[in-house]
């Protein structure tokens, strides 16, 4: 703790401890307003895919009291191959709802607290440029027990890239992810492909992630079918120990969601993240 004498304010004379005193107020000022806002191309000839633009600062990385928050890291599973489809069928009572995250974000919390309220437990996979956007919430998906991993920095076609421009996607998501939460995710999915190339699968893990997530049960909610039309699809495919590809962004998918789960607790399968569905 700094004593009077050592306060360089306090041992001023008046004027310049109350200049000292205005400068601090200032650079607070213009520190609370700085905020992480850039949309994300849709096309990748705009940009230099090598050099992803710096990852923000991260407003959230620590809880209200100050303490660090605490985020998950991506696990190892023996048992499980490479590219993860879906988890073990001897888990009768589990599947993972898994969803791309970008959109509007009051899309994205409508959905969340659909989900929190059944009690059910999903798996994010975040669009890099979409947390710049709207950092706060990579802390809310977490906050509400959920997986939260890396979809890449632009969601662009990412085996269609080259060895440089594929590692930089995986890398700019990472890097925001880690300022934002203190970890590169738990997952990683690729973007424009439910399959991940051999080379994204070797980039992907020398970034840290031992599995690249893919799924077995695609809900084509991104097509906006209508919400009964998600949940039937999903019904029609769904098993023990499924992933399920489901998006953000869609206001049929949180139409859908009560319905699903509610179908889903029926059947006997309760909706857990992917790490609880694989441990």
């Amino acid at each position: 703790m700094t004593t009077p004498a050592e306060d360089p304010a306090a041992s001023a004379p008046p004027r310049r401890a109350a200049l000292l005193t205005g400068l601090a107020l200032t650079a607070g000022t213009l520190a609370a307003g700085v905020t992480a806002g850039c949309s994300a191309p849709r096309t990748a000839h705009a940009q230099n895919l090598t050099t992803p633009p710096a990852a923000p600062s991260a407003p959230h990385a620590t809880t209200t009291r100050g303490a660090p928050a605490l985020a998950p890291v991506p696990r190892h599973y023996p048992s499980q191959p490479a590219e993860i489809t879906h988890g073990p069928r001897t888990q009768p009572s589990r599947v993972a709802l898994t969803f791309h995250g970008q959109g509007d974000p009051s899309v994205a919390k409508a959905l969340l607290g659909e989900a929190e309220k059944a009690g059910a437990r999903i798996t994010v996979l975040a669009v890099g440029s979409w947390l710049d956007e709207h950092p706060d919430l990579a802390r809310r998906i977490l906050d509400g027990g959920h997986d939260l991993g890396n979809h890449t920095q632009r969601h662009l076609d990412i085996n269609a890239m080259t060895e440089a421009e594929a590692a930089a996607e995986i890398r700019g998501c990472a890097d925001r992810l880690k300022r934002l939460t203190g970890s590169i995710g738990t997952w990683f999915r690729p973007s424009r492909s439910p399959r991940a190339s051999p080379l994204v699968q070797r980039l992907a893990r020398e970034a840290g992630y031992p599995h690249t997530l893919s799924y077995d049960v695609d809900s084509l909610d991104y097509t906006s079918p209508g919400a009964a039309a998600v949940t039937r699809k999903v019904m029609a495919e769904v098993r023990p120990g499924s992933v399920v590809s489901l998006h953000f962004g869609y206001a049929g998918t949180v139409a859908a969601l009560p319905s699903l789960l509610h179908e889903l607790d029926r059947r006997g399968l309760g909706a857990v993240t992917t790490t609880e569905l694989l441990s």
